[in-house]
């Protein structure tokens, strides 16, 4: 079940949370940033969070927000994260056709993902699958912690008709 996230439930995903931006290796996050910082930034500077719910865990999240503002805010952005142990079952593709149906309502023309991790070869593959176009290559753009400097994506898809 997707549903918006509550306080209660980023305390129970802070733990993937704090997996992925010490993993380093997907988000420009800092990976020394505390539980409150990491909630202000993924639930409350947003325009909305999600959670994935099941069966009392939260195995995954994304939030949606403005890419840009005035003339530019009809493009949006979200960021997703799945628990570890639930990567592989269709969740994080369930949850970017969700955000693409909350952008339409919201009023959202377009989504625009800044800075793909290009060596994330499973969430570019899952992007273009769900219709996402790579529309630049940002070189040495992020510090991955096993691989060093890599190529970031910037990928966009067009929501309305």
């Amino acid at each position: 079940m997707i549903q918006l996230m509550t306080q209660a439930d980023f305390a129970l995903f802070w733990p993937t949370f704090y997996q992925v931006i010490q993993a380093q290796e997907s988000y420009a996050f800092d990976p020394d940033m505390t539980q409150d910082q990491a909630y202000g930034l993924w639930c409350e500077q947003p325009l909305n969070t999600f959670a994935y719910l099941e069966q009392g865990e939260v195995l995954g999240s994304y939030y949606i927000k403005p890419n840009a503002a005035g003339p530019g805010s009809h493009v949006c952005n979200c960021g997703y994260m799945v628990a570890e142990q639930a990567r592989g079952r269709g969740i994080a593709r369930k949850l970017c056709e969700h955000s693409q149906q909350q952008a339409l309502a919201l009023g959202f023309k377009a989504m625009q993902f800044n800075s793909v991790v290009a060596t994330n070869k499973i969430a570019v593959q899952l992007w273009q699958q769900l219709g996402f176009s790579v529309i630049g290559t940002v070189p040495k753009a992020y510090q991955h912690k096993q691989l060093g400097y890599v190529d970031t994506l910037v990928m966009y898809k067009w929501l309305a008709d």
